[in-house]
């Protein structure tokens, strides 16, 4: 599908939401220049602009699955974060999602959002005062959604199925790849899945709704660095909260938030992301099985992220560096020893 489309299906689907209501006055690509995604800014003559986001990747089910659950997860989310998320548009009491069919069978699916409002953003590099209280600030959040994870539709995806998933696209040669990358994916795969059944991921792990792929860039805070509004639900899913740990050790890396794209594991070795887990731990105990997860939640990454799902989420130049990059860099550091133990230590687990 060209891109366009995108803008005259948008046009599609809002006439089929409100009607003639309300005229569009434009269509504005609003997407990030990275991502596959797209979303749009609509603006009208008389009433507030909203935005659309338009996806064909993957199924509708999927898709409308997804956004089920962050449109419950938005409506019930308890103070401070009931307005901390974009509401959906609904029609006659449901979430409205256009579904945009092909005659040579391309379709796409479309659903509506208002706007939000920003406050501020935290600086590039954080001081020490700013990780610890971004450390309790996620672990709140985090708290937040375990009480309302009981009241959210069930989720039918999951890190397991995910990897299963890629073992099987392999298996088939759906992913081209050469043999030696193809023996580097399948075993980390069973590491993986390995590894997670030894923390009895499936009965032991609480899974909540967590937002992957945190930065800087991609939510807001008050003036005493309180959550305050995000917009960017890309990575959304139903899974265990330490999933949202290594892009926190990335926004308080030494380095700083890093808008571009990569998925080196050092920012889980530095001493400030200690100094920031240690703060969410005293907020928001953690067990050791979630601790010894990390590791594998970073292996989950790569190979579903970068290796599976990396050519549709990233556009191309993007997704073949962070697969150059996987076997060259990003597995060999999964082979090194990652100091679970210190860190069990240090949470005294």
């Amino acid at each position: 599908m060209q891109k366009s489309d995108y803008a005259q299906i948008i046009k599609l689907a809002w006439r089929e939401f409100d009607g003639d209501r309300h005229e569009i006055k434009g269509v504005f690509d609003v997407s990030a220049q990275v991502s596959t995604n797209h979303v749009y800014k609509l603006s009208f003559y008389n009433r507030e602009h909203v935005y659309a986001k338009i996806s064909e990747y993957g199924n509708f089910e999927d898709f409308r699955e997804d956004h089920i659950i962050i449109n419950n997860l938005a409506n019930n989310l308890e103070y401070p974060y009931q307005m901390f998320l974009a509401q959906s548009l609904v029609k006659r009491n449901e979430l409205f999602i256009y579904r945009y069919h092909e005659l040579d069978g391309s379709s796409a699916w479309v659903v509506f959002y208002n706007p939000i409002l920003i406050r501020n953003k935290l600086p590039r590099r954080l001081e020490t005062k700013q990780i610890k209280k971004l450390g309790r600030e996620l672990a709140r959040f985090h708290r937040a959604c375990t009480n309302v994870a009981n009241q959210l539709p069930q989720s039918s995806k999951n890190v397991i199925i995910d990897i299963q998933r890629l073992k099987q696209s392999i298996y088939k040669n759906e992913i081209k790849m050469c043999d030696v990358h193809k023996d580097t994916i399948l075993r980390h795969a069973d590491y993986f899945l390995r590894n997670t059944d030894r923390v009895d991921y499936m009965t032991e792990i609480e899974t909540i709704p967590v937002f992957v792929d945190w930065n800087i860039g991609n939510f807001s805070v008050s003036g005493d660095a309180k959550f305050y509004s995000r917009w960017d639900y890309d990575w959304f899913r139903m899974s265990s909260r330490v999933m949202d740990f290594y892009f926190f050790s990335r926004v308080v890396s030494d380095v700083g938030d890093r808008t571009v794209f990569s998925y080196l594991v050092d920012t889980l070795m530095e001493e400030r992301f200690m100094i920031f887990l240690k703060e969410y731990h005293r907020t928001f105990p953690l067990t050791e099985p979630e601790v010894r997860l990390i590791k594998e939640v970073y292996r989950f990454f790569i190979l579903n992220y970068v290796v599976k799902d990396g050519p549709y989420f990233f556009r191309k130049t993007y997704s073949n560096k962070l697969i150059q990059e996987a076997y060259e860099t990003y597995f060999p550091a999964m082979d090194a020893n990652y100091r679970v133990e210190k860190i069990l230590k240090t949470l005294k687990l």
